[in-house]
């Protein structure tokens, strides 16, 4: 799973919930799976700022 599979699984799953499209028998299912899509995302883009990070160091090392 990539970060924008994941990102639109979770505006998919939010707006169903929004318009009330989502049974209350699956409600539980459904907002378990968002919480897991959204650590998944969270820990992608924290993954990412460290990465660009470490980059911007090197590059700022390099220049010195």
């Amino acid at each position: 799973m990539n970060y924008e599979t994941a990102y639109k699984e979770l505006a998919l799953i939010a707006s169903e919930i929004e318009t009330e499209s989502v049974s209350v028998d699956v409600l539980a299912e459904k907002v378990k799976r968002a919480s897991d899509l959204i650590t998944f995302c969270q820990t992608k883009l924290r993954s990412t700022e460290n990465e660009v990070n470490k980059i911007i160091k090197q590059m700022e090392n390099q220049s010195v």
